[in-house]
């Protein structure tokens, strides 16, 4: 038979409990506000269009091609490079890694091996995506 539970340990219990729901409470009200504010905007914009104050059929300058205030010179669909997606996921790719490696510079110190270890790997991974974007080419400008 287990031995009888005292009454500060119930207490304390009860607080963990409602400590542990308290935070599903937190996600439950982000979630409903991720939910009903952009439902509470689409309803005021169709609301908006209903009352006329709101245009429902924008002008022909609303769907002109917008290039930074300048004239548009030739036709609006353009084929773009593929190597400014390429540079800007490769930046993306290797900018995050410093929000990895920052936190675990700052506590470096009191880390054991494991994380050393756990890092050594993290930067290995991105050493080789390094060395496969060098070797396809991929960091190269011109050809």
């Amino acid at each position: 038979m287990p031995p009888p539970i005292s009454q500060e340990e119930s207490g304390a219990n009860a607080i963990m409990l409602d400590d542990y729901t308290g935070q599903y409470g937190l996600i439950a009200i982000f979630l409903a506000l991720s939910i009903v504010v952009p439902c509470s905007m689409l309803l005021a914009s169709y609301g908006l269009a209903r009352f006329g104050i709101r245009p429902a059929r924008p002008d022909a300058v609303k769907h002109d091609t917008y290039e930074c205030g300048v004239q548009t010179i030739g036709g609006t669909w353009n084929r773009f490079q593929f190597r400014y997606y390429m540079f800007a996921i490769l930046f993306v790719v290797f900018d995050v890694e410093v929000v990895f490696l920052y936190p675990w510079a700052t506590k470096f110190l009191t880390l054991e091996l494991f994380a050393l270890i756990e890092m050594a790997v993290f930067v290995g991974i991105l050493l080789l995506a390094w060395a496969y974007a060098w070797r396809k080419r991929d960091l190269e400008w011109q050809g």
